[in-house]
């Protein structure tokens, strides 16, 4: 199975928000700095079309420059995908 991609920037207050969001819902997650690692900023650029942080990436399902309730709100408008996260059980 796939793992979702969560691209932050290292001293981003949202990219902590979103790490600390999954890690306590147990999300496991690749994560890429962009600002460290150049192939995934053009990555980030080619799947969201921009290069703010953070931006979660999960097969086509892809949500750029979030706070933890603007992504928990994309989610809710995707059923399948908040099921497949294993975010339908409260924390």
């Amino acid at each position: 199975m796939q793992t979702p991609i969560l691209y932050i920037k290292k001293g981003c207050p949202w990219c902590e928000d979103a790490l600390g969001f999954f890690r306590s819902r147990g999300i496991q997650l690749n994560v890429f700095d962009v600002t460290v690692n150049a192939a995934a900023l053009r990555q980030l650029r080619h799947v969201s079309g921009q290069s703010k942080c953070p931006t979660f990436e999960f097969g086509d399902f892809v949500v750029a420059d979030f706070s933890v309730k603007e992504f928990l709100d994309a989610v809710d408008r995707h059923p399948p995908m908040r099921s497949q996260l294993g975010l339908d059980n409260p924390a």
